[in-house]
């Protein structure tokens, strides 16, 4: 759990630097050209479970859930979209529920309102919300309602984290995610997210002293931006410091994109940790 002796301080970087130090999409040659293949993927899969897409938790448009069944009375994985909270959609990611399906869990994917229409404030609360309506209404989907498992990647990540304080998330797998939001705050990502120091600190859990005594796994691309790798090792250890349970892996060869495949197999790395997690609950 130690810092990747290569992360710089973002405190000592250039504007540029900082901003090229956050940005995946210019990191990873190729990204645009596989997010769309997930999409058109996840399309497919959409289609083959169609019975229970865009459940309604909210009054704003993204606030929405889709339901894979993958048996009845199975337990439940929770997965929340990136996008640095102001891009993407739960429709991109379908694709990642294959993994844990095989395993016989079923996964739920909650859309979220984007940043400038929401603050990060609103959005966790959204979150919040979406657990809330998904877990009462378990019962009646057929699925086990002893909690659930949340997921999520890069500001996903960020989100698992802070769902795991509701008190029906039992465990969380986090990947690539943000946990200090300071660097993001003095970023180009703030043109949109509008963070003060205030909403930055509040919202950062690596800022926050103690935090759930709840599983959660942390796992980053060993290929991924060095600031990226630091959050995830950074966050890590504050959790250890605290005797929060926590593991952390850094997945090899993987950037910011590729290590999504470890989700999307059944034998992947991160559904295998996704099964130890619901195992446990």
């Amino acid at each position: 759990m130690t810092t990747p002796f290569d992360a710089p301080d973002w405190r000592k970087m250039s504007q540029e630097d900082r901003d090229l130090g956050l940005n995946n999409s210019m990191a990873v040659a190729g990204s645009t050209e596989l997010v769309t293949g997930w999409e058109q993927r996840s399309g497919d899969v959409r289609k083959r479970h169609a019975g229970h897409l865009d459940l309604r938790y909210g009054p704003r448009e993204r606030n929405r859930i889709d339901f894979l069944k993958a048996a009845e009375n199975a337990p439940t994985l929770l997965f929340i979209h990136g996008g640095y909270w102001q891009h993407r959609s739960k429709e991109v990611f379908t694709i990642f529920a294959e993994g844990s399906m095989a395993h016989g869990i079923n996964v739920a994917l909650i859309g979220y309102t984007l940043a400038p229409d929401a603050t990060l404030d609103q959005i966790v609360a959204e979150i919040h919300a979406g657990i809330d309506y998904l877990t009462g209404q378990l019962p009646a989907l057929g699925a086990a309602a002893s909690g659930i498992v949340v997921s999520g990647w890069s500001a996903g990540g960020h989100l698992t984290s802070m769902a795991l304080s509701h008190p029906k998330v039992r465990a969380g797998m986090a990947i690539s995610g943000i946990y200090d939001l300071e660097p993001i705050r003095h970023s180009y990502l703030n043109v949109k997210l509008g963070l003060d120091e205030a909403m930055s600190c509040r919202n950062s859990p690596i800022m926050q002293a103690d935090g759930p005594m709840k599983p959660l796994s942390l796992v980053v691309g060993s290929a991924e931006l060095p600031l990226l790798r630091k959050q995830t090792a950074d966050f890590a250890g504050h959790r250890a410091r605290y005797g929060l349970p926590v593991t952390y892996e850094e997945i090899p060869g993987a950037d910011h994109f590729t290590i999504m495949h470890e989700m999307m197999a059944a034998k992947g790395r991160i559904t295998t940790l996704i099964r130890q997690l619901v195992e446990r609950i």
